[in-house]
């Protein structure tokens, strides 16, 4: 494919409460055995990008560990590969990421030293499928400037976390508005471009001469009267996982057989860092139902419409219902559990109970160890 591949990967999202104190976003466990970056990596390896830079920053630790081997996304390769940047003190920058586009300034030897016409961006925070060829032969057939990937979400939904945008019947972009307090529009970007390399350097340093850092508001809101921004519209699964309720709902849809369906055995694959563990064990007396369960974890009690990621230990008598448990936590027996998101290399003492009653709870106690 004629393009290099950027996930931006580093920010701070408050709105995730505790679960990423110790992570980044892109970090986060999707599905029992996925990072959320897992869904990024995958397309852009399945839509033959050959060439990508991960840009991480905030508690990226985990998410380094996660990208220490490229071969797992087949980017172990003589010709392009994977590249992951972190921000770097020299004598001309003293700074942090301050934004999306000074992510990308500070890196921009990766895009002057590449020779592929066209530049994907996607973020590390959602979990979807997709094809970008297709979006990148739609950019080049409308002769685009710039086009962004968005989708229409239901009336119930609260888009004003999202950058909301509207179209003309041309599907060229007329209004964009970056996160909104009142919207007017029901069709978001879902943080996926396609830009020409050239113009992208050139709009990045223009940026950067200016003193503004952040891509959606200082390119493509200020450039949208001036260049050719369109909308590439889809239609499937896709869900961005940077709040709370929004991560919990998200591993909660592959509990329906049709999510499950599509990611698992429908092509192409996700892709991840594989785990030498042992498959799930379950002793008598375990009862299990609606739930996925990971590798190396071992179950006694009853787990009900739950997420069980890797290595956890249910305990005698131990009731799971509608709760995300993370990797590596020991459940002590009698323990009761609904409506949790329990934090990852935790221990919760036996006879304890949690429940979220006015939305989800996170549970993290006070003998927890370092969260990967």
């Amino acid at each position: 494919m004629r393009a290099v591949g950027i996930i931006l990967a580093g920010g701070n999202n408050n709105r995730m409460k505790e679960l990423i104190h110790k992570r980044a976003v892109a970090a986060m466990p999707i599905a029992g055995s996925y990072r959320s970056i897992d869904f990024a990596l995958s397309n852009m390896t399945n839509s033959h990008i050959q060439k990508v830079a991960v840009l991480t920053q905030y508690n990226a630790r985990s998410l380094n560990e996660h990208l220490n081997s490229s071969k797992w996304w087949n980017f172990g390769r003589k010709q392009g590969g994977l590249y992951v940047f972190t921000p770097t003190i020299t004598n001309d920058n003293g700074y942090w990421y301050r934004g999306t586009a000074d992510a990308i300034y500070q890196n921009m030897d990766f895009l002057k030293k590449s020779h592929e016409p066209y530049v994907v961006i996607a973020s590390g925070d959602a979990v979807y499928k997709m094809d970008y060829s297709k979006v990148l032969q739609y950019h080049i057939d409308k002769k685009a400037d710039v086009t962004v990937v968005c989708k229409e979400m239901d009336p119930s939904d609260d888009v004003s976390r999202f950058g909301t945008i509207r179209m003309d019947d041309d599907m060229r972009i007329t209004e964009f508005e970056e996160k909104p307090m009142v919207t007017k529009s029901n069709m978001i970007s879902t943080g996926i471009y396609v830009i020409r390399r050239r113009l992208l350097i050139d709009l990045i340093e223009h940026a950067a001469e200016e003193e503004r850092f952040d891509f959606v508001n200082d390119v493509l809101i200020r450039y949208k009267n001036l260049k050719k921004i369109y909308g590439y519209k889809i239609d499937h699964y896709w869900s961005n996982i940077a709040t709370v309720d929004a991560y919990y709902k998200t591993n909660m849809d592959f509990l329906k057989p049709e999510v499950r369906n599509y990611f698992f055995k429908q092509d192409p694959e996700i892709y991840s860092k594989v785990s030498d563990l042992p498959p799930a064990k379950y002793n008598p007396g375990a009862s299990v139902k609606n739930s996925l369960v990971g590798s190396g974890s071992i179950i006694n009690g009853t787990v009900e419409n739950s997420v069980i990621f890797k290595q956890v230990f249910v305990g005698n008598n131990c009731v799971i219902k509608n709760s995300i448990i993370l990797n590596d936590v020991y459940l002590g027996d009698n323990t009761y559990i609904e409506n949790c998101i329990v934090e990852s290399r935790d221990t919760i003492r036996a006879n304890t109970r949690h429940v979220g009653t006015n939305g989800i709870k996170v549970v993290v106690e006070k003998n927890e160890r370092y969260a990967l």
